[in-house]
């Protein structure tokens, strides 16, 4: 029997998942490169690093209690769903649907695009020291309210406020707005419901 993929997961496809090309021996061990690698395979071995990869939740804490559900361990069954979304050139998102989700299933995940994926980047830990979409603005005393626009890429200037709080409500709305506008580019009406609803829902939803 092969060796599991980070401890659970079992590799049962009946074709090669990858190729590697020789590069000769260098201090006594055979070198080698991977040429190709399955996509599909590519996907479900970094879904399961996000879940049980002891290194990669010391970098992501976030993924600290992150597992995957145990019929997706079987590289087949999670490959057969895959064939069966719009995946290509998307990412695997487990929490859009339901938010705060922490288990990896047919349930709960869906693809999304890059612009979708990046739209909710601002939700993270590493946003300073006030809330999302505030920063203080020394020159003036007051607070500085930003937003991301997804379609254009650009960060929107939207004003200075007396108080931090005004400042988020004034970014909340201004997201909320993009949601909006982002939920009408969507042919997944799941992800077009959950990109309004979780801003809709803000405080519920605690992104």
């Amino acid at each position: 029997m092969s060796k599991l993929v980070y401890g659970v997961g079992i590799n049962d496809a009946d074709y090669v998942t990858q190729i590697k090309e020789e590069l000769g021996v260098s201090g006594g061990k055979r070198k080698q490169k991977v040429v190709w690698i399955c996509p599909f395979y590519t996907t479900w071995k970094n879904m399961l690093r996000r879940g049980y990869s002891n290194k990669f939740k010391i970098k992501q804490p976030t993924y600290k209690d992150v597992t995957v559900c145990e019929e997706w361990h079987r590289f087949s069954t999670f490959r057969a769903w895959m064939q069966a979304q719009c995946c290509e050139g998307s990412h695997l998102d487990k929490d859009l649907l339901v938010p705060g989700n922490k288990v990896y299933s047919p349930e709960s995940c869906v693809f999304v695009s890059r612009q979708v994926n990046n739209f909710f980047l601002d939700r993270g830990n590493d946003r300073g020291d006030y809330k999302i979409g505030v920063d203080w603005h020394k020159q003036s005393g007051k607070f500085k309210a930003r937003c991301n626009n997804p379609i254009t890429g650009s960060r929107e200037y939207l004003g200075l406020f007396e108080s931090e709080e005004v400042a988020h409500q004034a970014w909340l709305s201004k997201k909320l707005e993009h949601a909006y506008a982002l939920a009408a580019t969507q042919t997944d009406p799941r992800v077009a419901k959950a990109l309004i609803a979780r801003y809709e829902n803000y405080g519920e939803c605690n992104v």
